[in-house]
């Protein structure tokens, strides 16, 4: 998982970071673009004045560019990857390296035939009759 990617940061090491997986034996790969939710956002910024002052403008113009002007977007679908030509560029230089890499090649199918419901939840579920609805979910 080559994760968080840093735009402006780190995003640069993306592809070494994925030739050295396949050479520790990965055969998947995924990446999330650095996520700032809560007080995580001011911690960040705080942290890249202080040890980046070079880059501190750059970096927050780039992670604004891929959450809609802000720099956290919480929207499902949007907060693990962003939105815009930024983030589309990382999204294809990541798909262009997995391909040249022979990554992501084998989809996993889920077997769930060996699945069964623990018999001290099923009980602990009908006994109580708590939320009956949840057991037909199994």
């Amino acid at each position: 998982m080559t994760s968080p990617m840093i735009p402006g940061l780190n995003d640069h090491e993306m592809e070494s970071i994925l030739e050295a997986a396949v050479d520790a034996g990965a055969t998947r790969a995924g990446y999330i673009v650095l996520r700032l939710p809560l007080e995580i956002k001011e911690l960040f910024e705080e942290w890249l004045r202080t040890h980046r002052p070079d880059r501190a403008e750059r970096v927050l113009s780039l992670i604004r560019q891929i959450r809609g002007g802000e720099l956290y977007q919480a929207e499902f679908g949007k907060r693990m990857k962003g939105e815009g030509p930024i983030a589309q560029l990382l999204s294809a230089r990541f798909a262009a390296a997995t391909r040249r890499l022979g990554l992501n090649c084998t989809r996993y199918r889920l077997d769930t035939q060996a699945f069964h419901v623990p018999e001290s939840a099923r009980t602990a579920l009908v006994d109580a009759r708590r939320d009956a609805r949840q057991m037909r979910l199994f």
